[in-house]
């Protein structure tokens, strides 16, 4: 440890304030972690219960909370789908090997728009956010996200092809289905960011392809974007950090995320695409960035060959802040138990 960068190192206690200041593109008094999603095998096995727990309204939360405590991070993501607030009602996806990429859609047309059955965003248990205090050590904070994201929710509704076609051809049920589906999500960040317990808030939406953004960014600064800009605002409204997830190539949008949408923090990188080392030179004095450690990587390699990138990847941002350490996207079951821990432990070792 380099106490001339880091204020202490033995109190690995949650504390959300260090990863506050990740966010805020700060050196933490620790080396800090940050997950989005861990699979439910290795929730249990870091909170102790392998099965979940349904028997009381805040029972699930309570094991997913001490796992999140346990493995040494700052906070505990709770998505939507756990909360029982906003989701979009989707049609049968095809369970075939391959399928198609309208598989599912719902809305192909005004007559099917308008009579889909819209959600209320109103409606929802969104005073778990606040029961959950009870289960949160006193700096612990909850980080917040939605039910899936703007263009993702779009694309289940209509088809990935379909849309294709659609905001070329029918210029006006294209843009009346991204304001149905922005303004729900919007008033799902209204209600959830000014809670007591929420620390930061993300925003998952994946954009892009492993070479490029899934539409031109044309497309999406016409209907993606200015929902993206208001949700933001409205969590800054808040106080409160905006993370985006996002997978994909996006480096033809960056600016706009960072200059116009005003994104705190990027989440999901990949070594195939951009790694977490050369997207932190190129973009860490203007956001901050979280995880980059590339699942692929993580699945196959060593254990010394894990903490060796992790150790580096913290080295490099001891001086300048702004990083958190984790996966490129999350941990899936097919992520060995002592590989994720072996990633997790070396912010012991700095």
């Amino acid at each position: 440890m380099n106490d001339q960068h880091y204020k202490r190192s033995e109190n690995f206690e949650p504390d959300f304030t260090n990863l506050l200041k990740v966010l805020r593109g700060k050196i933490p008094d620790r080396p800090t972690l940050f997950e989005f999603g861990i699979n439910d095998r290795l929730i249990g096995k870091l909170s102790g219960q392998v099965t979940e727990d349904t028997s009381s309204r805040l029972a699930p939360f309570k094991r997913l909370i001490k796992s999140f405590v346990n493995a040494g991070y700052d906070y505990a993501t709770i998505s939507a789908w756990r909360t029982n607030t906003l989701s979009f009602p989707k049609g049968d996806i095809d369970s075939k090997e391959s399928k198609s990429l309208n598989s599912g859609n719902m809305i192909t047309n005004r007559e099917s728009y308008d009579k889909y059955y819209w959600p209320d965003p109103e409606k929802g248990d969104y005073d778990i956010y606040l029961d959950l205090r009870k289960l949160l050590p006193e700096r612990m904070k909850l980080v917040a996200s939605s039910n899936g994201g703007l263009l993702e929710n779009v694309i289940d509704l209509v088809g990935f092809e379909n849309l294709s076609l659609m905001y070329m051809l029918d210029e006006s049920l294209t843009t009346d289905i991204f304001n149905s589906v922005g303004s729900s999500l919007l008033r799902f960040y209204e209600i959830v960011a000014p809670i007591e317990t929420i620390g930061a808030c993300i925003v998952n939406d994946d954009w892009g392809f492993k070479n490029q953004t899934m539409f031109p960014p044309d497309m999406m600064k016409r209907w993606v974007f200015p929902w993206h800009k208001r949700i933001v605002e409205v969590i800054h409204k808040a106080g409160k950090p905006a993370i985006l997830h996002s997978c994909g190539q996006l480096k033809s949008v960056m600016d706009t995320v960072i200059d116009d949408l005003k994104y705190d923090a990027k989440h999901s990188f990949e070594d195939q695409i951009t790694p977490v080392e050369e997207a932190y030179d190129q973009w860490g004095e203007r956001i901050a960035i979280l995880g980059g450690i590339d699942m692929d990587f993580l699945a196959r390699n060593t254990i010394t060959d894990i903490q060796k990138r992790c150790v580096t990847m913290l080295q490099k941002s001891i001086n300048r802040g702004g990083y958190a350490l984790g996966s490129g996207n999350s941990i899936p079951d097919y992520i060995p138990d002592k590989n994720y821990l072996a990633m997790i432990s070396t912010v012991k070792m700095i």
